[in-house]
C-alpha cells in the first residue's frame, strides 16, 4: 500500500472505531514518512477519541508544524482539544483561525459551544442566527439552535428547527431522535 492508501485505511479504521489499529497505522506512517503532517493529524484524532488530550495536542502541534499551508481542520481539532483541556481563550483563537482560513462550519459551531461554556449565551444566539442566515443549507446550525432553544424550555419552537434540519438532511438521525422524544 502506498501512503495515501495507508492513510485512508487509518481514517476508515478510526471511523469504524478500530482505534488501536488506526493508531498503529498513524505510527507506522510517521516512521515511514516522518515529514507527513497527515500521519500526526490521524494520531491526534485517535488520541482525542481515547480522551488522551495531552497526547492529542502534541500530535496536532506536530501536524501544524509540518504542514506548509494553513489547514482549518487542524486548527479546529486543536481548538477542540484545548477546549477539553479548559484552555478556552486559546481554543477560541483556534476556532477563529479555522474560520478565517476557510469559513469552517464546524469551527463556527464550536465557537457557539464555547460561547455557551463561557457564559456568553447571549452572544451565541445572534451569532448562530447569523450563521443560519449565511448558510441556510447547513443542517447542523439548525440542530444546534434547536438544542439551545430546547434547553431554554421552548420545545415547540425547538421542534421547528429540528424539522428544518430534516428538510435539509432527511437522514439526520439526531434530529429525528429529537422529534421522536417529544
Amino acid at each position: 500500500m502506498n501512503f495515501e492508501e495507508k492513510l485512508n485505511k487509518g481514517f476508515e479504521l478510526l471511523q469504524e472505531k478500530d482505534i488501536d489499529y488506526a493508531l498503529d497505522v498513524a505510527r507506522e506512517l510517521q516512521k515511514e514518512y516522518p515529514e507527513s503532517h497527515e500521519a500526526f493529524y490521524l494520531e491526534a484524532l485517535v488520541m482525542q477519541q481515547l480522551n488522551q488530550f495531552d497526547h492529542s495536542q502534541k500530535a496536532i502541534e506536530k501536524a501544524l508544524e509540518l504542514t506548509s499551508e494553513e489547514n482549518a481542520a487542524y486548527y479546529n481539532l486543536r481548538g477542540n482539544i484545548r477546549m477539553q483541556l479548559e484552555k478556552l481563550d486559546e481554543a477560541e483563537e483556534d476556532f477563529d483561525k479555522a474560520i478565517e482560513v476557510n469559513d469552517s462550519s464546524a469551527a463556527h459551531r464550536n465557537k457557539v459551544l464555547l460561547m455557551l461554556m463561557t457564559d456568553r449565551g447571549q452572544d451565541a444566539i445572534p451569532y448562530l442566527i447569523n450563521r443560519i442566515k449565511n448558510d441556510p443549507k447547513d443542517a447542523e446550525n439548525w440542530i444546534l439552535m434547536g438544542d439551545m432553544i430546547q434547553k431554554g424550555g421552548q420545545p415547540d419552537k425547538a421542534r421547528t428547527y429540528y424539522e428544518q434540519a430534516l428538510k435539509i438532511d432527511p437522514d439526520n438521525e439526531y434530529a429525528q431522535r429529537q422529534l421522536e422524544e417529544e
